[in-house]
């Protein structure tokens, strides 16, 4: 005699040998269950859901149920099955035309990838990281418009010099916010005249950031000056983004402190 799971299994179209999730909060879990699917399934499976969703007029149509049982993959039936309970628990006026729509959106978005450390010294096999001065000359090849660099000092660090002509003779528009009091302009004497060098305006403190930004979508944010030591054998750390809207508040920052108007810094 089939149990009460059972039972609501064959009512909404699953199979019998697909539980039903209990004990899990279902308020609000829509939008996260269908990102979750979304990271686990392959572009060509998340095809197939789409178009099952799309299809579908209700939780309880029969096609999902048979979907659901197609899949072999380990743990995949039940989240499928998870997604149908809280479909009919938080939405079940939805259509199925709507919720595809929306998992359709989501796919469209491009993937951020998740913050990246980097370190300069010794690299030890348990903090997966990559080199500084590797990923700052990456970071620098990556602009296709502009590059905002700033450093407390510099001095040497010919690779990343070398990267700035190659970006200038690309058109990239170059802005170095340096400390004045550290001579750090001269490291970057031998770029082109259209190169922006800005220091700070007298006052009590000094430029002490430390950043590569390309554009308004990566930055390299860091310990490490633009120094040789500094990006191979001091020890140094810092981290990579490339979620725009992070990006893009970093800029916007200090493009405002280079206006003009509000006196904190100045062209060289």
């Amino acid at each position: 005699m089939p149990g009460p799971h059972e039972e609501t299994n064959k009512s909404a179209g699953l199979p019998a040998s697909v539980p039903t999730p209990r004990n899990s909060p279902s308020a609000g879990r829509l939008p996260a269950i269908l990102a979750d699917l979304l990271d686990r399934l392959p572009d060509n499976r998340c095809a197939d859901l789409e178009q099952v969703l799309r299809n579908a007029r209700s939780p309880d149509d029969p096609q999902i149920g048979r979907f659901i049982a197609g899949q072999h993959a380990a743990g995949l039936a039940y989240q499928l099955a998870e997604l149908v309970r809280i479909w009919r628990a938080e939405a079940p006026g939805l259509t199925g035309a709507a919720l595809a729509l929306a998992f359709a959106t989501a796919r469209s978005l491009p993937l951020l990838e998740p913050p990246q450390v980097v370190v300069s010294g010794p690299l030890g096999a348990s903090l997966p990281a990559r080199l500084t001065s590797g990923v700052a000359a990456e970071v620098i090849r990556s602009a296709t418009e502009s590059l905002m660099i700033a450093s407390f000092a510099a001095h040497g660090a010919r690779t990343i010099v070398e990267e700035l002509e190659r970006a200038i003779g690309r058109g990239i528009q170059v802005d170095l916010l340096l400390e004045e009091s550290t001579g750090a302009a001269e490291a970057f004497a031998a770029l082109p005249r259209g190169v922006r060098v800005w220091h700070r305006v007298e006052s009590m403190g000094v430029l002490h950031a430390k950043f590569i930004a390309a554009d308004r979508h990566t930055a390299l944010l860091g310990s490490a000056n633009l120094t040789d030591r500094a990006l191979s054998s001091n020890i140094e750390l810092g981290v990579v983004l490339r979620d725009p809207r992070l990006v893009e508040s970093l800029v916007d920052h200090f493009r405002w402190l280079l206006e003009p108007e509000n006196n904190i810094m100045r062209r060289a």
